[in-house]
């Protein structure tokens, strides 16, 4: 179903407005005063035009070029130029979701009204978004430093009826004829209407959105299987109480305590063991601190969206108009600070990963999986149960560890040393999109695990545990002998995927939020 239509210009737009826009095709329109805004700094550049003096991206080259003046008569094509030439991406071509929270968080620095474009430039940002025209972009070609460069000058390339595109059904064609179908004319660049275009951090920005709104829900799912884990391996909940928790006050560590504890209220397997007596004197680190990791991780995406949360309420471009009316060149374009916390998060990814591995794998041995079969296979032996599930996870695991490792600590040189330092938060947020990726089917194949382990145990579960067995028994079969793998991974990772295991889950309290706030 489509969302509400998401306005812009009413004040900095919203991580969720920015998902409803990129994943559920919400429609988008300009305020009346973030119009006027617009047209207030557009008169200023155009009284520049004018000037003898030169203004960059007003009447210079870009770049290292920008001592070039540039005459009135071929200023038009000075920024038909600049598009064409920095639409130079390369690669896989890049998600949809991803290119349309890009193109509608520079339809949000154009509302600003700082970067001198005409409203018409705007209005077709918006007009391309509510036809759900796509362009194409490859995965390669921004550094994170003069804004996402090749990415958003594909974005202004298809304004102007340039560079392929996809439709609203996802069918490629030349951003002329998707125009013409759309109703839409071209638009003519004028003076410093390509550079506003293309200078700005929106593309790494709305994968950090994307990321966040991915993580939060992923992190509820992580304290489900780290609590299921602990059911189906005959551990206590003791080591959850809010009193232990409260002795280290870390917001994050709370919440997912609280959830684990809501997970596990009323599991029969527990209250028997705690008369009977655990099969342990402490359990393993990977399930008694598991509130532990998965609310630094929390912590993490809380601080991470509070950078997100700055950033959506910038005008990133360079030149800037500034509120005074003056044209100013500045640095504001460089993404470091979004770079370091897409870095942080792939670190905290493949952390909770990690441990659910570890989880998942203690199931498997039968000298650590208190009673339960060899691999939870059926007749071990001929049956290898979820052995090579554990394979899997493990892999992906490994592939998580290199991915956590910094993209912003690197730097490459550029336009013959004018741009000499970069902050590479693209290819931080490339990588991070991966990691997600790779933290779902991990999650999945520990729930996979547990929920088998479960039931081979054989003990009452908690009301929120049989719950989310029952779901996942609908397309995924329960113990048995061994069986074509691979759809019941894929079974599960859509579950994952779908957040329809959480339906079961209690939400988790408030305070999730607190450090962001």
């Amino acid at each position: 179903m489509t969302a509400a239509t998401v306005v812009v210009g009413t004040g900095p737009v919203t991580i969720e407005e920015v998902v409803a826009v990129a994943r559920d095709a919400a429609t988008v329109r300009l305020s009346d005063d973030s119009l006027e805004a617009i047209a207030a700094s557009r008169a200023l550049i155009e009284q520049l035009a004018g000037d003898p003096e030169p203004h960059y991206g007003v009447s210079t080259g870009f770049g290292a070029l920008a001592t070039t003046s540039i005459p009135p008569e071929r200023r038009q094509q000075l920024q038909r130029s600049l598009v064409r030439s920095h639409a130079a991406s390369s690669g896989p071509e890049v998600e949809r979701e991803v290119v349309r929270g890009t193109m509608l968080l520079r339809l949000s620095t154009l509302a600003t009204g700082r970067t001198g474009v005409r409203p018409e430039v705007a209005l077709q940002y918006v007009a391309l978004l509510n036809a759900g025209i796509t362009p194409v972009i490859g995965e390669y070609g921004s550094l994170g430093c003069s804004g996402d460069l090749a990415p958003l000058a594909h974005i202004a390339l298809a304004a102007m009826g340039e560079g392929d595109v996809r439709d609203a059904a996802g069918v490629a064609m030349g951003g002329a004829e998707a125009l013409a179908a759309a109703g839409l004319e071209p638009i003519v660049l004028q003076e410093k209407e390509g550079l506003a275009l293309i200078n700005g951090t929106d593309g790494m920005l709305a994968m950090l959105a994307l990321a966040i709104t991915d993580l939060r829900e992923l992190l509820t799912t992580a304290d489900l299987a780290a609590a299921m884990s602990v059911e189906g391996l005959a551990g206590t909940d003791r080591v959850f109480a809010a009193d232990l928790q409260a002795l280290r006050p870390h917001p994050g560590q709370a919440v997912s305590a609280s959830v684990m504890r809501a997970v596990l209220a009323g599991s029969g397997a527990i209250a028997a063991h705690a008369t009977t007596g655990f099969t342990r004197v402490q359990d393993a680190y990977s399930l008694r601190c598991a509130p532990q990791v998965h609310g630094a991780a929390r912590d993490t995406v809380e601080h991470a969206a509070v950078v997100a949360g700055r950033e959506l309420a910038s005008a990133i471009d360079n030149p800037v108009v500034t509120l005074d009316g003056r044209l100013e060149s500045n640095g504001n374009f460089h993404g470091a600070p979004i770079g370091y916390v897409l870095d942080f998060l792939a670190i905290a990814a493949a952390d909770v990963a990690s441990m659910s591995e570890r989880r998942t794998d203690r199931f498997l041995d039968k000298t650590r999986n208190g009673g339960l079969t060899p691999f939870l296979a059926e007749d071990p032996g001929v049956d290898s149960g979820l052995m090579i599930a554990q394979y899997t996870a493990a892999g992906i695991v490994t592939e998580l560890k290199r991915l956590a490792a910094p993209a912003s600590v690197d730097s490459i040189p550029t336009s013959a040393m004018q741009e000499d330092h970069v902050s590479m938060g693209w290819s931080a947020a490339r990588k991070l999109r991966r990691s997600i990726d790779g933290l779902q089917r991990v999650l999945a194949i520990e729930l996979l695990t547990a929920a088998r382990g479960i039931e081979l145990r054989g003990e009452a579960p908690a009301p929120v545990t049989a719950a989310v067995i029952a779901s996942m028994r609908q397309t995924i079969p329960g113990p048995g002998p061994d069986r074509y793998l691979a759809p019941e991974i894929a079974a599960a990772v859509a579950l994952v995927c779908s957040g329809a295991l959480l339906a079961h889950v209690p939400a988790p309290p408030a305070t999730e939020h607190v450090s962001a706030q």
